[in-house]
Parts: structure tokens; sequence; C-alpha cells
């Protein structure tokens, strides 16, 4: 089973790692994104392109299925203006043994950063800056190539 869902609503961690649970696996990995509050950013603002980023998600999420023999996958997206402290993305996974389900967890959050078409603007106060992609972002991917 695969879940993509990519929404303004806050998510509910509980809710949607209690789904993940009942796929009968011996292992579920999780990650929670949570937007920060360094450097004195007061709100982080997301924009997508609505169904290009539900298909690139999808997409990976079948990779990871394939390639982890994964029973079920869970990616969920937040967009539009957030907080510090509000989750922003939340990546599950199942699988049989805990190894695979941390290692497609990992896949997962990694490639998304980079291959998801998500566009951030971070406000300080007034000032509004658009942020650019890190590389650390960048190479963290690419560990995943085959």
């Amino acid at each position: 089973m695969i879940r993509v869902s990519v929404d303004t609503a806050p998510i509910d961690v509980g809710i949607e790692l209690a789904g993940i649970a009942e796929s009968g696996a011996g292992g579920v990995a999780s990650f929670i994104g949570v937007v920060r509050g360094d450097d004195g950013v007061t709100c982080l603002e997301l924009e997508h392109y609505p169904g290009m980023t539900e298909a690139v998600l999808c997409d990976l999420a079948e990779q990871a299925m394939a390639r982890w023999g994964l029973v079920s996958a869970v990616v969920v997206h937040r967009v539009g203006p957030m907080d510090p402290g509000e989750r922003i993305v939340l990546v599950a996974t199942a699988a049989a043994h805990r190894g695979a389900a941390l290692e497609a967890c990992a896949f997962l959050i990694d490639r998304l950063k980079t291959d998801a078409p998500f566009w951030k603007r971070e406000h300080r106060g007034r000032a509004v800056s658009w942020v650019d992609a890190r590389e650390s972002d960048g190479q963290a991917a690419a560990r995943w190539a085959v």
C-alpha cells in the first residue's frame, strides 16, 4: 500500500502511523520534519506544482517499495504557510524487517528533498526570501543512485 498526500492541513502523526502499523510488517520506520525557527524564521511557506508533486512522490514510494520489498509506504507533505514547530513532512515505511524499513525511509526523505517540486520561502519579520537548494541535500540523495 502506498499513501501520498500533499495538503495544507496539519499532519496527524498518530493516525498516519496507526494506519501503517496495521500492515502486519515486522518493522516500521518514520521520519518527521519540523519547521525550524532558527535564524529568526517566523514562517516557512511552501508552494508546489499540484499533480506533478504527487506524481513524483508516488514514483519515489514505488521505487522504495520495489527496492526494499516494503509492505507499505506513506509520504505526507504540507504546503502553504507554517510556523516554527509545525510538522512539514512525515515519511513512514513498513517492511518485514527493520533494516529495510529504515533504509527505505532514509531513501524517501533524501530523494524527496531533491526530486519533488516544492518551492520554499522563509519569512523573517517583514523580510521574505526564497530558499536555495542545499548542497548537502544533493549529496544525501546521490548516495541512493543505483
